[in-house]
């Protein structure tokens, strides 16, 4: 029976340009039995909803198995050049060059003064807020208390 499909599932043309990037299984051990598309489903449902690691849903691999994939992905850079190809390859079809030839960083939207004060978001970063030890009431006064 075939699992239920999700949004964030690769596309079987994304599947076959993704495919080839990924790195083979070590020789010498056990073949790989995890299927390294639904480890790559499973990876970008993750980013998409926030969702913990521990609930992934059940219809993925086990939530350990995806996360020591995308860990050693991480580390190793297999990340960074997947993403490099698929750059490559979209600069190619759009008649770029395949590397860019300027980058534009904005440092305004990255910079916090010291005045700021502590400060965090609420509502999916629509509001704005101060941690509950700012708030007026009862619960932040024993907050300061502690």
């Amino acid at each position: 029976m075939a699992r239920k499909q999700y949004p964030t599932d690769l596309s079987d043309a994304q599947w076959k340009r993704i495919a080839p990037l990924i790195p083979p299984a070590k020789p010498g051990g056990r073949p790989r039995t995890t299927d390294m598309r639904e480890v790559m489903n499973a990876i970008f449902s993750i980013t998409r909803t926030g969702c913990a690691w521990r609930m992934l849903p059940h219809e993925f691999p086990h939530w350990r198995t995806v996360y020591e994939f995308y860990a050693r992905w991480r580390d190793d850079g297999t990340w960074e050049t997947i993403n490099a190809r698929l750059r490559e390859q979209v600069r190619r079809r759009a008649r770029r060059k395949s590397e860019p030839r300027i980058a534009v960083l904005d440092s305004q939207s990255v910079k916090m003064s010291d005045q700021a004060g502590a400060r965090g978001f609420d509502a999916g970063g629509f509001a704005t807020t101060k941690p509950s030890v700012f708030r007026k009431g009862p619960r932040s006064q024993a907050a300061l208390a502690r």
